[in-house]
């Protein structure tokens, strides 16, 4: 529930500075960098009894794809006593961490990192879910069960939500799901034909975790609509995308070439681990080679599900295979897609959706602060996580800035430079308009 004791609760004069909806790393990520600052008030409301973080995918031994230094607050206040650092002191297992010598950290440890901080730091309120969000003229009003909390800004942190196909819709429940209920669902299973819809990194733990398994499933099919299942794209230059000074150069961009640019960068981001590929192979050999075991594993790249069809206690899929462009049937008894990720605004925001400011493709438009472009007054500011997508690039739904998109968001919310977000010299030079000396050279040309 809602602190009914803060005065905005009781319908006092005194509204927060800043709410949040929704506690997820991104907002936990504001939080902390608030945390010790004495001139804003903001307090941050999640539905959930208690923090989790994608809970229903944490296999055992999944590694995390970026560095653990990319935490909360480290990149933009590496003394900030909320880092992972500060963590595994406080754990004391700073120095056996270090001797583990993790090339990629288990993904559960940040888990427990992110917990650690949503139980200790004050300015959080679990168990007070937002039913409605109203602006009055001057103040946005958070309607919750048992109270009412003003807020001159709001700060939206509910996490992206599972995507579903179309042609899956009518089809979920026990025997087909989203792989965000995978670990709870898989373990239970005992079919005999299972077909995993997605060639990314979450499909790849869904079929790296069922080859682990005592008990293997008699087929096993994975589909992708990629040429083949692609490594992520994790070298220097290419981890330039993650960087602020990418940030500001893709905002200057025109919408089409943003669209181009996300495009040409996908596998920075929606790649295999290697460890992952590695273990799949591995696996797929020990199958076939060494155990000589019946259990019939086929990987399908190039592979387009274009409709499902319910055939009694099993699921018939028509699939177009892009590589020569036939037709394929494929039965199954179950389905798990592993088909991503969409940031949809949460309900509690209706009464807004129609005052905010949308793109060609209806997308609400984040500005450079992360605040959404809307009909109401500039200094009351709707700041949104992870909706820029393809306003700001690849690195939003990220964790890598997360750290410095919250300081942004901080920033503009105190109107100071309380961070120091000034940007080195780019390792690469992404140019988004003619230098002086470029102009005047095309017009002597021409």
């Amino acid at each position: 529930m809602p602190d009914l004791s803060l005065p905005s609760a009781r319908g006092g004069d005194t509204p927060l500075d800043l709410a949040g909806i929704g506690i997820g790393p991104f907002n936990l990520s504001v939080a902390a960098l608030l945390d010790g600052i004495a001139d804003v008030r903001a307090r941050f409301f999640d539905k959930e009894a208690a923090f989790s973080w994608h809970p229903g995918m944490m296999f055992a031994d999944v590694e995390l794809q970026s560095s653990f230094l990319k935490d909360l607050v480290t990149p933009v206040q590496p003394t900030n006593p909320w880092s992972f650092i500060a963590y595994l002191v406080a754990h004391r297992r700073l120095f056996t961490f270090l001797n583990a010598q993790y090339e990629g950290i288990p993904r559960q440890e940040m888990a427990n990192y992110f917990a650690w901080v949503a139980e200790n730091l004050p300015g959080l309120t679990h168990n007070a879910h937002v039913r409605e969000v109203e602006f009055d003229g001057t103040m946005f009003r958070l309607a919750f069960d048992n109270g009412v909390v003003r807020a001159r800004n709001i700060a939206v942190g509910t996490g992206s939500r599972p995507f579903v196909p179309d042609w899956a819709r009518p089809l979920m429940g026990n025997r087909c799901f989203h792989c965000s209920e995978a670990l709870w669902r898989l373990d239970g299973l005992d079919a005999r034909r299972i077909v995993v819809v997605g060639g990314g990194q979450s499909g790849g733990e869904v079929v790296e975790h069922l080859l682990s398994k005592d008990r293997l499933p008699v087929d096993l099919k994975w589909l992708s609509r990629r040429h083949n299942f692609e490594p992520i794209n994790e070298t220097p230059f290419s981890n330039q995308v993650f960087s602020p000074e990418y940030v500001e150069a893709y905002r200057r961009l025109s919408e089409d070439r943003k669209a181009a640019a996300l495009d040409n960068s996908i596998l920075t981001s929606d790649g295999l681990s290697l460890s992952t590929i590695n273990s799949i192979y591995r696996k797929l050999y020990r199958i076939r080679h060494i155990d000589r075991l019946e259990t019939e594993v086929s990987m399908q790249p190039g592979r387009n599900v274009v409709q499902v069809d319910r055939q009694q206690d099993e699921y018939r899929l028509i699939v177009r295979n892009a590589f020569d462009g036939g037709i394929e049937v494929i039965h199954a008894d179950e389905i798990v897609l592993a088909t991503g990720f969409r940031f949809e605004l949460p309900e509690a925001l209706a009464p807004l959706s129609g005052r905010l400011h949308r793109d060609r493709q209806n997308r609400v438009v984040p500005d450079d602060d992360y605040a959404l472009h809307w009909d109401g007054p500039p200094q009351a500011r709707i700041f949104a996580q992870n909706a820029g997508r393809y306003s700001h690039g690849i690195a939003d739904s990220q964790l890598s800035l997360m750290a410095w998109r919250s300081a942004r968001i901080v920033n503009a919310l105190l109107g100071r430079q309380q961070f120091d977000l000034s940007l080195p010299d780019p390792v690469l030079d992404w140019p988004t308009a003619p230098s002086a000396s470029n102009a005047v050279r095309l017009e002597a040309a021409q």
